[in-house]
């Protein structure tokens, strides 16, 4: 069984050796950039522990659960660019570090890359993983378009909020655990379930980042805090105060939300209001029980337990847990 810390390095030195065109360094180097500035790799690190809880030969996994870091870090790459976002894991976003005309194609061919890397599955696998893969981009995308519609919304309701992670971050990992899965050998029903473990996680992973965004280090964060705030973007803090806020207190939040004051007041502000109603309990109770729903489905796999550990750690540790 492999460990988390010798996933990542084998990851890592996929990253390192991947193949560019060198035509035009200025087209690349944004890429090499972004794939070089950390990041847990919890997505190709997932699918390995998926493949490896059902086998013990990860090899033909490797390159194409690649594609999937790459994937993210493209997705991420755009965000930045929407988000107006200055800061990714402590170090310039692309667009601030080079201009955005750069960061849109630069980010266009981390597309295509992925792509290449999905495409050296085993035959056996290769059109079932790549339409997974398929489906699950486009999904990513149209949680991203909610995500930018939801800024010019008032009202944003729980479900329609629920929706749109799932779309953009949760489907990623549960593909992710899916895909790892039936590298490992596992029949659809078992892939099935290694899915529904990956999107419970995904959406407590999300609630987690938005609780963090308000609420966390900086210097442990990696982006700024409030940076979601500042943005007007509807969280999932943001939802829950509107939903048990009275009349008045929800105008009074929308006015914090849409004031033009200076960032940090704004922040300090909404942060007071979101203490007032309790709001960062209500989001650590949401996020503990999809990270509880996760761990069943993890249970009901058929694997041994004994191969489950990993994958149990990882969960806990994107809680905040150091068990």
């Amino acid at each position: 069984m492999y460990t988390q810390p010798e996933l990542k390095k084998i990851i890592d030195t996929s990253l390192v050796n991947l193949a560019y065109n060198n035509e035009s360094e200025r087209l690349t180097d944004p890429v090499k950039y972004v794939l070089s500035i950390g990041g847990k790799r919890l997505r190709p690190v997932l699918a390995l522990l998926a493949c490896n809880m059902y086998s013990d030969k990860i090899d033909e996994a490797v390159i194409p659960v690649t594609g999937l870091e790459i994937f993210h870090n493209f997705t991420l790459m755009h965000d930045d660019i929407m988000d107006k976002a200055s800061v990714r894991r402590g170090f310039p976003t692309v667009h601030t570090k080079w201009n955005v005309n750069q960061a849109i194609l630069s980010g266009d061919i981390m597309a295509f890359m992925a792509n290449d890397c999905l495409l050296q599955s085993p035959p056996h696998l290769l059109q079932k993983v790549f339409r997974i893969f398929n489906k699950t981009a486009i999904e990513v995308c149209v949680g991203q378009q909610l995500d930018m519609d939801f800024e010019k919304a008032t009202i944003v309701s729980r479900d329609e909020y629920i929706r749109m992670i799932e779309l953009k971050t949760a489907m990623l990992i549960a593909t992710s655990a899916r895909i790892g899965a039936l590298f490992g050998g596992a029949d659809d029903r078992e892939a099935d379930l290694m899915y529904e473990f990956g999107r419970n996680l995904g959406l407590a992973f999300q609630i987690r980042d938005d609780i963090l965004d308000t609420y966390g280090d900086k210097k442990v964060f990696g982006k700024t805090t409030g940076g979601d705030i500042i943005a007007g973007k509807k969280t999932f803090l943001y939802v829950k105060a509107m939903e048990i806020a009275t009349a008045d207190q929800r105008k009074k939040l929308n006015e914090l939300y849409t004031a033009g004051n200076d960032p940090a007041v704004k922040v300090k502000e909404v942060t007071d209001f979101y203490d007032q109603l309790r709001i960062r309990a209500f989001a650590e109770s949401q996020m503990e029980d999809y990270h509880g729903t996760a761990m069943d489905f993890l249970e009901k796999a058929g694997a041994a337990a004994d191969r489950k550990i990993e994958l149990i750690q990882m969960a806990g540790s994107l809680m905040g847990r150091d068990h």
